[in-house]
C-alpha cells in the first residue's frame, strides 16, 4: 500500500481509506448504503489492515452516530494500528445548538465522537460543511484549542467553496492557528468540478484531497449499462436524486471508455476509475466504501499498478466537460494560467 503526505503536513495516509457510511444502516438514506453490523465491520477492518488500508473515515451523522460506534467496536484493542478520520457540522439533533461550527457545538461534537469511537484522540477531524452563521475566527480558535489539547491531530474540511477554504486558511495564518491540511471532496471521472478551483487552491496552499464517492455516487461500479435498468441492489434507487446528477449519455460515454481500457488491462471498471483518480494532482487518499467483503476486495485491486499515459488521456477526453464561468475563460489563458499537473 502506497502512503502519501496529507497536503503539506508531515502526516502520511494510505492512498485508499475505508469509509464507514455503510455501518449501521439507520434511516432510509443510510440503509440504502448498507447495514453493516459489528461482526461484519470487524471482518472488513481485518481485510483492510491486511492490505495496508489503515485509515477509516466516518461522521457523526452517519446513521446518527451508529457508524462511529460500530467502528469503535470494530477497532477495539488495536487503536494503535489504525488512523481515524471523522466529521461534524451537520445537524445531529433537534437541540438549537446541535449543529454548525460554533465553539459550543464543536466541543460537544468532538467529545461525542471520542466517546462513540472509544478513543481519546482523532487523527483527522473535518468540518462536514461550511457554517456561514459562525465567525471563522471562533471555529478555528476552537479547533486549535482541541489540537493543542491532544483531542485532534490534524484538521480538514469538506464541501467548502474555494473562498470558504481560502478565508479560513488566511485566518489561520493571521493568528497562528492550526491550518486545514485536508479537503474531503467529491471527485470522480464523472464529477471533475474539483479541478476547476479547489485543486489549484490545494496545490498552492498545501491542502490534500480526501476523495469521497470516487465511483461517482455508485455509477461507476460497472453494473450500469446503456439500455439496461438499474441493478436491483443499487443504492441509486433511493439516493440517486440526492447526490450529484449525471446525464445519461455523458455517463455512458465514460463507461464506454472504461470498457475499452478494461479489455486492455484486465482490470474492472471500478479499479480503473479509482486508479485514474490516484494519478491526479493533490489527491492524498480515496475513501472507498463496501457493503461486503467482495466489493472491498475488488476496490483494493485499484492499487499496485498504473494506467498508461495514453489510457489516462482517453479517460480525460471521455470525461471532459466545459466548465462554468470563469473557468472556461481561464482555459483560454493557459500561457499564464496553466491547468494543474
Amino acid at each position: 500500500m502506497e502512503y502519501r503526505r496529507l497536503g503539506a503536513s508531515g502526516f502520511k495516509v494510505p492512498v485508499l481509506s475505508f469509509g464507514t457510511g455503510t455501518f449501521g444502516g439507520k434511516g432510509d438514506f443510510f440503509s440504502a448504503w448498507g447495514n453493516t453490523d459489528v461482526a461484519e465491520a470487524r471482518r472488513l477492518v481485518d481485510i483492510c489492515l491486511d492490505a495496508g488500508v489503515t485509515m477509516f473515515d466516518s461522521a457523526d451523522i452517519y446513521s446518527r452516530g451508529a457508524a462511529e460506534s460500530i467502528l469503535g467496536e470494530a477497532i477495539k484493542g488495536r487503536r494503535d494500528q489504525v488512523l481515524i478520520s471523522t466529521k461534524s457540522t451537520f445537524r445531529f439533533s433537534d437541540e438549537p445548538n446541535d449543529v454548525g461550527s460554533s465553539r459550543f457545538h464543536l466541543i460537544n461534537a468532538v467529545d461525542g465522537a471520542l466517546k462513540r469511537l472509544g478513543t481519546d484522540y482523532i487523527d483527522l477531524f473535518q468540518l462536514h460543511g461550511f457554517d456561514a452563521q459562525t465567525p471563522v475566527e471562533e471555529t478555528l480558535s476552537t479547533l486549535d484549542d482541541m489540537v493543542r489539547a491532544g483531542k485532534i491531530r490534524y484538521l480538514g474540511v469538506s464541501n467548502f467553496s474555494g473562498w470558504h477554504l481560502m478565508k479560513s486558511l488566511d485566518v489561520s495564518n493571521r493568528y497562528g492557528y492550526s491550518r486545514y491540511v485536508a479537503n474531503q471532496t467529491y471527485y470522480s471521472l464523472i464529477g471533475r468540478d474539483y479541478e476547476w478551483e479547489l485543486m489549484p487552491l490545494g496545490l498552492d496552499q498545501g491542502v490534500g484531497a480526501v476523495v469521497w464517492s470516487p465511483l461517482g455516487w455508485g455509477r461507476l461500479t460497472g453494473k450500469i449499462r446503456r439500455g439496461q435498468p438499474l441493478p436491483a441492489t443499487s443504492r441509486l434507487h433511493k439516493t440517486g436524486d440526492m447526490g450529484p446528477q449525471v446525464g445519461d449519455e455523458y455517463l455512458y460515454g465514460v463507461i464506454d471508455a472504461l470498457d475499452e481500457i478494461a479489455k486492455e488491462t484486465g482490470k474492472t471498471i471500478p479499479q480503473i476509475a479509482l486508479n485514474w483518480l490516484l494519478q491526479r494532482p493533490t489527491v492524498s487518499t480515496l475513501v472507498i466504501g463496501a457493503r461486503n467483503e467482495e466489493q472491498l476486495r475488488q476496490n483494493l485491486g485499484a492499487v499496485g499498478w498504473n494506467l498508461t499515459a495514453e489510457q489516462v488521456a482517453k479517460l480525460d477526453a471521455a470525461s471532459n466537460v466545459t466548465p462554468v464561468y470563469p473557468y472556461w475563460h481561464q482555459r483560454g489563458f493557459g500561457e499564464r494560467n496553466p491547468p494543474p499537473v
